[in-house]
């Protein structure tokens, strides 16, 4: 038999507000959003932060949460897609991917949209290379990357206000 991992009480700032949870410190962020939190728009996607399905922002950065230890974000804030839509660019973004259908199965694009807004606050008006560079660990199986790129330049033209 062995012996469970040791737990340790956590208080997570997740979209604005103060969570406590008590976990393994090793606990990959993304399952305590998921499980313990109940947060479920960050998706498992490969568990190897190779495909960003499960991207959420930590102090502003785009950030794999499945395996980032929770013991990684204690002290950090925290945002997942769930809150996004009460920021303007966040509001903004979603309004395009609805509007020009971005989604096609949808599973990646709560990583996809996550990227995005963490793009447009770096570079307001990035280029093609630029969007290629933001979103290139993002992979999206439909092949939605045209539609995800028209996306950011109608954006950054002002779109979807």
């Amino acid at each position: 038999m062995t012996t469970p991992a040791p737990r340790e009480t956590f208080a997570l700032s997740v979209n604005g507000r103060v969570e406590q949870t008590d976990v393994s410190p090793d606990k990959p962020l993304l399952w305590v959003l998921r499980d313990e939190l109940d947060l479920k728009g960050s998706k498992y996607g490969c568990g190897r932060a190779l495909c960003g399905a499960c991207t959420v922002h930590v102090d502003g950065q785009p950030t794999r949460a499945c395996v980032t230890p929770v013991k990684a974000v204690a002290g950090k804030s925290v945002t997942t897609i769930e809150a996004l839509s009460e920021t303007e660019l966040g509001a903004r973004v979603q309004r395009a991917w609805t509007s020009l259908n971005v989604p096609q199965c949808g599973y990646c694009q709560s990583g996809q949209i996550m990227a995005v807004v963490a793009l447009l606050k770096a570079i307001p008006a990035p280029t093609d290379p630029q969007i290629d560079e933001a979103l290139s660990g993002n992979i999206c199986r439909c092949g939605m990357y045209p539609r995800i790129r028209k996306a950011v330049h109608e954006l950054a033209a002002g779109g979807f206000a």
